[in-house]
């Protein structure tokens, strides 16, 4: 019914920065609510940041400052700028987003397959 498709990951050095980008398609009527989560390898998956339907925006602490959250309501994607990336940012990220689908009354979560962020120290 929708699809959440990442795109953006990859490798670089501590300081550097990328941008990921998740883009929706399908049975959409309306967008709520969409965010970034990331997941690193034994640790629980946790908000990155959010964007909601009204236009705020929300950080988790470890990133504020350095990361970016935005979207093309015309497009229906969502990007994630990473600049002054850390080791510690290294995980899987994942976009989710909350979506009315077409001739429903309901709201549902989905989730993309995920992108990998690899940051060198």
């Amino acid at each position: 019914q929708v699809q959440l498709v990442e795109s953006g990951g990859g490798f670089v050095q501590a300081g550097e920065s990328l941008r990921l980008s998740c883009a929706a398609s399908g049975r959409i009527s309306e967008i709520v609510d969409m965010a970034w989560y990331r997941q690193a390898p034994g640790k629980q998956r946790e908000l990155v940041a959010e964007f909601l339907y009204e236009g705020t925006t929300n950080y988790a602490d470890p990133v504020k400052g350095r990361f970016t959250i935005s979207k093309d309501h015309g497009k229906n994607t969502l990007y994630l700028q990473m600049d002054n990336l850390k080791p510690e940012d290294t995980a899987v990220y994942y976009c989710n987003a909350e979506i009315v689908i077409t001739d429903d009354h309901g709201a549902y979560h989905f989730w993309g397959q995920g992108t990998q962020v690899t940051v060198s120290s």
